[in-house]
């Protein structure tokens, strides 16, 4: 295995027809130059471009007769306001490479780099929609080290409501459902994604990898139901502490009548 960087986006033409598996990943689709140059290379549809420099998109698949193209979400915690923002990745995959475009340097292929690296498990052996199906199973099982984040911290806000609720429990409450809504507004459309390409008849995808794609799909759903245990809990939480703010002003309002009536 070779790691390198393009120093021309032409340079990419030379690993076409190889009979090698080839990943090539870009970081940055505001530069509409280097996708238009990549869409020449691999004669990407002009759709598909728009898609990719587009990055509001929802996760979808579509089929081209050369080339499937993927749309996914990757959320990431934003470190300073404790938001989840949400990435658009998008795969294109072909005969004999798997293309991934980011909006921005970062990601959780990390693992998949290593497994590459280091020659273990399948992913050396099979071709470029087993490659394909590891990226995708990437950021699914992100959302679950997600989940386990923002599990812990309603826990902890869980704790405080009980305990010593404030102004700032309930924002970070509120925190906690913008998140989840987030999450669930991206897990959502990717199970359809993943479903559909499950089902696709495009010689691209072979059946082995079709049965590695159905438990993609599997974790999905289990993300799902996660999310949706998880939003509910928030919503208890929030009246949770409305019931103990009440309770806690009753409280007040029972000092000040016995202090008036003294």
């Amino acid at each position: 295995i070779a790691e390198r960087d393009l120093d021309r986006v032409e340079d990419a033409s030379r690993y076409i027809g190889t009979g090698s598996v080839t990943w090539i990943n870009v970081d940055g689709v505001h530069d509409v130059g280097t996708v238009e140059a990549l869409g020449r290379v691999f004669d990407l549809h002009p759709l598909t471009l728009e898609d990719i420099v587009n990055t509001a998109q929802r996760a979808k698949v579509e089929e081209y007769e050369s080339a499937i193209y993927l749309v996914l979400r990757m959320p990431h915690i934003d470190t300073d306001t404790n938001e989840i923002l949400s990435e658009q990745i998008s795969l294109v995959l072909t005969k004999d490479c798997v293309v991934s475009f980011q909006e921005q340097p970062g990601d959780v292929f990390e693992s998949v780099r290593q497994r590459l690296r280091t020659g273990s498990g399948r992913i050396r052996r099979e071709g470029a929609d087993y490659l394909c199906y590891a990226l995708l199973d990437a950021v699914v099982d992100h959302y679950f080290v997600l989940l386990e984040r923002v599990s812990d911290r309603l826990e902890e806000l869980e704790e405080e409501v009980h305990t010593d609720p404030s102004h700032e429990t309930l924002r970070s409450v509120h925190t906690l459902r913008r998140a989840s809504q987030v999450l669930r507004k991206s897990v959502w459309p990717l199970r359809d994604m993943v479903s559909g390409f499950t089902r696709t008849e495009s010689p691209l995808v072979t059946g082995q990898t079709k049965l590695y794609l159905r438990d993609v799909h599997d974790h999905a759903i289990q993300v799902i139901d996660t999310i949706e245990t998880m939003r509910d809990m928030v919503g208890s939480l929030i009246d949770l502490y409305m019931s103990a703010a009440s309770n806690r002003m009753n409280e007040i309002m029972k000092v000040l009548t016995i202090v008036r009536s003294l």
